[in-house]
C-alpha cells in the first residue's frame, strides 16, 4: 500500500499522529517544560543574538515560553512565514500579538517588505517524530528542509521522548538537525 520512502513516511506519520493524539495533557505540559529548560540552558542559546523559533501546533512541544524568553532576553526573534506552498522565510517578531494565521493555519509574522533579516544563530525545528541522531519527520510539506539548505546556524529539533524513534527513512532532500532535545534529555 505504501511505496518507497515517501510511502513509509506517510505510514509513520499516521502512526505518530495516533500516538501523539493519545499523549496525556499532563505529560505534554511537563515534557514541554523540560524541553524548554534544556533549550534555554544550551550554550548556543545563551550565545545566540538571533534565534529562529516556531509557534507550536497542539501535538508539538509548547514553544510559548521559548518565544517569550527570546524576547525577554533581547534576542532577535525570527518566526517562519510560508510565502507560498513551497517557500518559507524567517521574519523578525517583537510582539507575538501581531502574528496572523498563515497558509497552513499556523500563526506567523505578517509580511514585511524590505525588512533586513539577520541570519539565525540557532534554529529550532519542529517535527512529528525524530531519531536521536537528528533525522526528523515533519508534516510532509518540506518547508524546513528547503529552508535549512544553506543555513549556518545550529539546528535543534524539539521532540517528545514518546515520539522518538530508532530509525526513520531519509531521502537526499531531508536535512538532519544538529541536536534533538526531548523531555528525557538530548
Amino acid at each position: 500500500m505504501f511505496g518507497g520512502a515517501g510511502g513509509e513516511k506517510q505510514r509513520i506519520r499516521m502512526e505518530t499522529k495516533q500516538v501523539s493524539m493519545n499523549l496525556d495533557p499532563a505529560y505534554r505540559a511537563e515534557a514541554s517544560r523540560s524541553i524548554t529548560k534544556q533549550v534555554l540552558d544550551l550554550p548556543e542559546w545563551r550565545n545566540a543574538e538571533t534565534v529562529m523559533a516556531y509557534v507550536s501546533m497542539a501535538e508539538e512541544p509548547d514553544t510559548k515560553e521559548i518565544i517569550r524568553a527570546a524576547l525577554d532576553e533581547g534576542k532577535t526573534l525570527l518566526l517562519p512565514r510560508c510565502v507560498d506552498r513551497n517557500t518559507m522565510v524567517a521574519l523578525p517578531v517583537s510582539d507575538p500579538d501581531t502574528l496572523e494565521k498563515g497558509i497552513l493555519g499556523i500563526p506567523e509574522p505578517p509580511a514585511a517588505e524590505g525588512t533586513e533579516v539577520p541570519a539565525p544563530d540557532l534554529i529550532l525545528v519542529p517535527c512529528m517524530c525524530a531519531t536521536p541522531n537528528g533525522i526528523r519527520l515533519g508534516h510532509g510539506a518540506g518547508y524546513y528542509d528547503r529552508f535549512l539548505t544553506g543555513q549556518k546556524g545550529m539546528t535543534v529539533c524539539l521532540c517528545f521522548s514518546r515520539l522518538l524513534r530508532s530509525d526513520l527513512p531519509a531521502e537526499e532532500t531531508d536535512i538532519p538537525v544538529d541536536l534533538v532535545i526531548t523531555d528525557e534529555g538530548d
